[in-house]
């Protein structure tokens, strides 16, 4: 029964073009450069993520996302100045000092790079794009960035998964060894971000391409991709010396479904620990956790817990994303611009 379940909602995602055809990310406010290519260079390092989410355990064939991004600026100027730039012990690094002399960043370029695994029962799509983003100060405050990225996508369906209980599969699809598809793919993105807010508008998947696994065979409908476009949003409050509380909001768009709407806060103590909940309408609500080993490795962890009627089915999603910086050399405990 299991099988059946995973199968239906893998051809759903897959072929139909009606419903999310891109991993869900909980912990997207760590990585914003997942969704949306802006973000490239953003820092004044290179900024390494790795990430493994696993959805819906214990249900067979349940998806499966995995990525590596690596993202970092060409000839950015840092925005440090002097020696007295490094943290003054006992003072916190992130404190409300540390934002008054928040200062725009003078024009750079940044690059990236994403390679992005994601699989669902019978079907799996393995993503590589390079990312360019061109980041300008808009006043002495505000930055705006403007990137895209380009490469491809490899859609393959493993024939082997569709054995259930020797049932004979229908020969419209594909009944023969992997099946693969590989298509050309385009995201672009503008991010407006300072001190005290973000608002990001992306676009992934935006080259139409068909998409079949009926091996030419004859169909009466024809699989698509679709394009995502994201809307996102945060504020950051300053609560005490000690803690911040940033909410943020992410709106989707994939048509012709309803506008997806997800809910985002997270508590900062410092530039040490933080915690976190999101609410995924109409699909599940999490928890996060994560805190900085280093000012060289940082690691978050999320759970998810369905709201639909798959919940009856799974044991939740878990989701780990381990940060890395290099050329980190003024210390940084955590970002400045991606929250």
């Amino acid at each position: 029964m299991n099988k059946v379940i995973i199968l239906g909602i893998s051809m759903l995602l897959a072929i139909n073009g009606y419903a999310q055809q891109k991993p869900h990310y909980t912990q997207y406010i760590l990585n914003q450069y997942i969704i949306n290519p802006a973000l490239s260079g953003i820092e004044n390092y290179i900024d390494v993520k790795v990430s493994h989410r696993h959805q819906w355990t214990g249900l067979s064939g349940g998806p499966v996302t995995s990525y590596v991004t690596i993202q970092g600026p060409i000839n950015k100027k840092d925005y440090h100045t002097t020696a007295t730039s490094f943290a003054v012990p006992g003072e916190n690094p992130r404190g409300q000092r540390y934002w008054e002399n928040y200062t725009a960043a003078a024009p750079h370029h940044g690059v990236g790079m994403q390679l992005i695994n994601d699989v669902t029962g019978p079907l799996s799509n393995l993503s590589l794009y390079g990312t360019y983003a061109y980041h300008i100060g808009l006043t002495p405050r505000t930055n705006l960035s403007a990137g895209f990225g380009a490469g491809f996508s490899r859609f393959s369906l493993n024939s082997s998964s569709l054995n259930f209980n020797n049932t004979t599969v229908d020969p419209v699809v594909y009944s023969s060894g992997i099946l693969n598809r590989t298509k050309f793919d385009m995201t672009a993105g503008v991010y407006l971000y300072s001190a005290d807010y973000f608002i990001g508008v992306s676009a992934q998947q935006i080259v139409p391409n068909t998409l079949s696994y009926s091996d030419h065979t004859i169909t009466t409908t024809t699989g698509k991709t679709v394009p995502h476009i994201f809307i996102t949003g945060g504020y950051r409050f300053l609560i005490t010396e000690d803690l911040n509380l940033t909410p943020s909001l992410m709106v989707k768009y994939i048509n012709p479904l309803p506008l997806q709407v997800e809910v985002n806060t997270k508590l900062q103590y410092r530039d040490m620990i933080w915690i976190g909940a999101s609410y995924r309408h109409k699909d599940s609500f999490a928890g996060m956790v994560g805190f900085n080993i280093s000012n060289t490795v940082n690691l978050g962890y999320s759970y998810d817990n369905a709201t639909t009627a798959l919940a009856a089915y799974n044991r939740g999603t878990h989701e780990l994303v381990l940060g890395f910086t290099f050329g980190n050399k003024y210390d940084d405990g955590c970002p400045r611009n991606v929250w």
